[in-house]
């Protein structure tokens, strides 16, 4: 088995607010990874005390744990119970039912035995790698749906008609992506937050399949390295208008 990650921030001066992390088990042949890429709030960050990566990296610690240790539960009841376990660690300190507490976008995946579990929410992505080399993207689609129709996205947030952000509300689980694929139809899979895979969703120079040969070729630093020089030729978000002119940006490739 092959697993490599990389991870790099935006910007040298700001905190990455990505989290990745893969587990294999002593005891057992399966593993797990859960890649979450926090939300940067604006000025105001909705009464929290605590920032975006203490955040992503509670819930993701929670999530990673419960995932490799409940096989009893589902990768929905794993997210809902991380989710509700980071509520407690600040409800006494902070506003949770403020829309801009932290949060964050989330990709988890279980492998072991006959098949391979993955869920997905929000806008990261999940690739899939059959064995006779098609790779199939996961994706949580609500966010394009919405900039397609001309809305704002960021009102929409955790909205009904909207799109779904892991934050302090468990009950959003049951919104996520989920799937099983026969362990023995995949060759490999690969997780990448939106800043990873600008090539594809913000500059348009890359599909999926080429995103995924890259990694597999040269690993997730390289990805990183290829966003960046992107992003290098534009640096203000003049020729392409995007959010932030630089992201932190996060890969994961597993070959099993």
């Amino acid at each position: 088995m092959r697993i490599e990650t990389a991870t790099e921030a935006g910007r040298p001066d700001v905190p990455n607010e990505d989290f990745v992390s893969v587990a294999l088990p002593a005891a057992g042949q399966g593993g797990a990874l859960v890649l979450l890429d926090g939300v940067t709030p604006p000025a105001d960050n909705g009464g929290c005390m605590h920032s975006v990566p203490w955040f992503t990296a509670r819930l993701g610690g929670a999530l990673l744990e419960l995932t490799v240790t409940r096989a009893d539960l589902t990768l929905r009841q794993c997210l809902s119970a991380a989710i509700s376990r980071t509520a407690d660690a600040h409800r006494d300190t902070c506003d949770l039912s403020h829309p801009l507490t932290p949060q964050a976008t989330a990709v988890v995946v279980r492998w072991g035995g006959a098949e391979v579990e993955h869920l997905v929410l929000s806008d990261s992505a999940l690739l899939l790698e059959a064995a006779d080399g098609t790779v199939t993207p996961v994706l949580d689609d609500r966010i394009e749906r919405l900039r397609a129709a001309g809305l704002r996205v960021a009102p929409l947030r955790n909205q009904e008609d909207g799109f779904f952000t892991a934050a302090a509300d468990p009950a959003v689980a049951a919104r996520a992506v989920t799937g099983r694929t026969p362990a023995a139809a995949l060759r490999s899979l690969a997780a990448v937050t939106d800043g990873a895979a600008r090539g594809v969703e913000v500059f348009g120079t890359d599909d999926w399949p080429g995103l995924f040969a890259l990694l597999r070729k040269a690993g997730p630093q390289a990805l990183i390295a290829r966003v960046r020089a992107r992003e290098d030729a534009d640096p203000a978000g003049t020729a392409v208008p995007r959010g932030k002119p630089y992201d932190d940006a996060t890969a994961v490739l597993v070959e099993f």
